[in-house]
């Protein structure tokens, strides 16, 4: 049983009191708490006896903070990506990111991460790094939650901070630092319409105008990325043996992160074989011929070393100047051109498909997409509405139009 008793003292300054808790732990180790007010020694035994009594108590959670458990989950973190276990750098790098930007910000640690970005915005003020484990409840967590949605964080990047700060907790009690994982099950709600992905890809002008403006090298890889709709990551993981030539198909399984680590595709449905149009599987057919790296177990799109290429200084050294020098050409003509990144390859591979009459979950298929939601959210718009409303024309007519 917990008990509260004041002490009262006096000194120099003048007469003092404070509020002594005193209890014993399951194991019997007695512990002392100093409390300046009665109610919040009151609000701590009856905290205490309740944990006891239910045997979540864990003793070190009244002096650990959150920072403290971020700390112990980087390093355990960290020992696992060393030791060779499926942590790449970059899940490493975002984890990261979360608890030193979001859940403790630590100026100095961020300052040390990957994203030495200029554009980064200021630090935020309304991490939970100093509040002690004890501490935590399922209100804080939400009120943290909804002090990150108010700095202008998206919704999907939010759940990702929330789900990191689960792990965090689930790590310290897996350190026997906490029983109660509250940030479990928090939930993260947008608006309406909110952070809805309605894609615009670009348009048959401006690809054409793109793949005109490459050299050879480049066209290769422009054709074969608008045509196959493959992710980057992908993209600089494919070797000859994923490309099956005479039967006119691509076998999606490997992807390589920022830091070109190479491991398998992010989930199951990652997992694909795309087909190729034929002129495509001509196109590939006479890269095969030229690139000095053509045996089966070669990078398909290698840097001038046969390792793989770094899709950032692709981006800014080969295609920043193509683009301009499309847009230079299309303005020539009296047409606009839209700029477009890397990724915008993929939404084009993408509408081609839907263009071309492909269903649904084919289409979802090919893209590699977690479900047909992913798909329809995305690209749901670009689906003809004609067809749409055929389809319900004949629902209509078989079913109502005969008055069952």
């Amino acid at each position: 049983m917990a008990t509260i008793r004041k002490r009262q003292w006096t000194n120099k300054s003048g007469e003092h009191e404070a509020w002594l808790l005193n209890y014993m732990d399951a194991n019997g180790k007695r512990h002392r708490e100093q409390f300046d007010k009665k109610r919040d020694a009151e609000a701590r035994r009856k905290e205490i006896e309740e944990q006891i009594g239910k045997g979540t108590y864990r003793p070190d959670a009244a002096t650990t903070t959150v920072r403290a458990a971020c700390e112990q989950y980087e390093k355990d973190l960290s020992a696992r990506k060393d030791r060779g276990e499926k942590v790449t750098s970059e899940y490493f790098d975002n984890v990261t990111g979360h608890m030193w930007n979001y859940i403790a910000p630590d100026e100095e640690r961020r300052a040390n991460q990957k994203g030495k970005n200029k554009r980064r915005p200021d630090l935020f003020q309304s991490g939970i790094g100093d509040k002690k484990l004890s501490q935590l409840s399922a209100r804080i967590v939400s009120e943290f939650r909804d002090e990150v949605r108010k700095s202008g964080v998206s919704v999907v990047t939010t759940r990702q901070i929330l789900g990191t700060l689960s792990r965090v907790l689930q790590n310290a009690i897996a350190n026997d630092l906490l029983a109660v994982n509250v940030a479990k099950g928090i939930r993260v709600v947008g608006k309406r319409n909110e952070d809805a992905k309605k894609i615009v890809p670009p348009s048959k002008d401006a690809i054409a105008a793109v793949i005109k403006a490459a050299d050879d090298a480049f066209t290769v890889k422009l054709i074969f990325a608008a045509a196959s709709g493959v992710r980057a990551s992908e993209f600089h993981a494919l070797r000859w043996q994923h490309l099956d030539l005479k039967a006119g198909t691509v076998t999606v399984e490997t992807r390589v992160d920022s830091k070109r680590q190479e491991d398998t595709t992010k989930s199951k449905a990652g997992l694909r074989e795309i087909p190729l149009g034929a002129h495509v599987i001509k196109v590939m057919k006479e890269w095969r011929l030229k690139t000095a790296f053509k045996k089966d177990d070669d990078l398909v799109f290698p840097n001038s070393k046969g390792k793989f290429e770094n899709h950032k200084n692709m981006r800014t050294r080969v295609l920043a100047p193509t683009l301009k020098r499309a847009a230079e050409a299309m303005k020539e003509q009296g047409k606009s051109f839209s700029p477009f990144g890397w990724h915008a390859l993929r939404h084009f591979a993408i509408s081609t498909w839907i263009e071309a009459g492909l269903a649904p979950k084919t289409v979802q298929t090919f893209a590699g997409h977690s479900s047909l939601a992913v798909t329809m959210d995305r690209y749901g718009h670009l689906f003809p509405s004609d067809d749409h409303r055929h389809a319900m024309d004949a629902i209509a007519s078989s079913i109502f139009a005969n008055g069952a």
